[in-house]
């Protein structure tokens, strides 16, 4: 493989591995494969199973030559303490598996989520700083974090993490996607004549609680992440502004001809399943792509979302002070984020 750079994306399926693939492939000077698929053409993968260190280093002879890895891999388990076992392990059997074959690894771009301070134990003080004391664990990114330093320490790699929170991307199937929420609840919405009402809170509809992350965005700061000096041991928060979700629902609502109706809180997890029936219907209608029902939104997420009535706000000083200052536009990002899950055929 030719190029300066060669890149091993991981998680590459799901919304930022797959903009990260996106971001690399369109770069000369950077070479890329996807672990374990990519939904972009002409890109070599690996499939293996990351829990397994022994048929971890088999599959990895075939990316012997890494410079850099972007880590994005995620999965879930029975509980906290699951979980950390299981993504900790991951990681651990892909560094040790590239170390193995003598992969000239010179850095390891990871993403953390507002986990790291602890929203999905309740009220969090914000803005969150990324030197902000750590809580109580179990927690994944703390275990994959002191990995990452041990590693770094023992002169391995260098690393980077980057901090993003409700990423925007344009992955159908992945159930943290708060695009296809909005979306499938839209269409939905507008298929049996009721205007785009916000489902959560009064308080989060109106207040300035919310934060998203674009994945194209994201892509683009880790390509700085990876290189730059900058970066280097260090983790940075990465949000788009703080914004009012009343003011995006009408974009939204724009952006599928519909008119904007007041909110009304319930629950999606209970109610939308229900809808299954009426998403086939769309789907026959404009020619969709068939994603079980099931599969193709992450309703518990919309509730978490549009329900958490704290502050959410991270801090973005530290990675503009450290060199990558672009900047894009919250409401942008979702409308083009709509229009590409269409034109995939996802949404109507």
């Amino acid at each position: 493989m030719a190029g300066q750079y060669t890149a091993l994306v991981v998680g590459a399926s799901g919304i930022i591995g797959n903009a990260v693939v996106r971001e690399l492939k369109g770069r000369p000077d950077w070479q890329v494969r996807a672990l374990p698929r990519t939904f972009v053409d002409g890109v070599e993968t690996i499939k293996v199973d990351l829990l397994d260190a022994q048929a971890t280093a088999r599959a990895l002879e075939a990316a012997r030559d890494t410079t850099h890895v972007f880590y994005a891999a995620l999965k879930g388990g029975a509980d906290l303490l699951d979980e950390e076992r299981i993504n900790g392990g991951m990681l651990r059997n892909l560094l040790d598996g590239l170390k193995a074959v003598g992969a000239p690894l010179q850095r390891v771009v990871h993403y953390q989520g507002a986990k790291v301070y602890g929203v999905h134990l309740g009220p969090t003080r914000a803005p969150f700083y990324e030197d902000d004391p750590r809580h109580m664990t179990p927690n994944f990114y703390y275990v994959q974090e002191d990995l990452l330093r041990e590693r770094g320490a023992a002169g391995d790699f260098e690393w980077s993490i980057l901090r993003p929170d409700v990423v925007v991307g344009d992955i159908a199937g992945n159930p943290m996607n708060i695009v296809m929420v909005m979306g499938v609840f839209a269409a939905l919405s507008k298929a049996v004549g009721v205007p785009l009402r916000f489902p959560g809170s009064e308080k989060v509809y109106s207040g300035v609680l919310a934060q998203t992350t674009d994945a194209d965005w994201m892509a683009r700061a880790s390509v700085w992440a990876a290189l730059d000096p900058m970066a280097a041991g260090e983790a940075f928060n990465l949000v788009n502004e703080p914004f009012r979700w009343e003011r995006v629902w009408k974009h939204v609502a724009a952006a599928f001809d519909m008119e904007v109706g007041a909110p009304q809180p319930f629950s999606l997890a209970k109610q939308m399943p229900l809808k299954a029936d009426a998403w086939q219907r769309l789907v026959q209608r404009h020619g969709l792509q068939s994603l079980p029902y099931e599969k193709l939104v992450g309703w518990w997420f919309g509730d978490f979302v549009f329900n958490t009535e704290f502050d959410m706000v991270s801090d973005m000083g530290k990675i503009r002070r450290a060199g990558f200052t672009e900047a894009v536009q919250t409401e942008a990002t979702m409308v083009t984020a709509i229009e590409r899950l269409r034109s995939a055929r996802q949404l109507p």
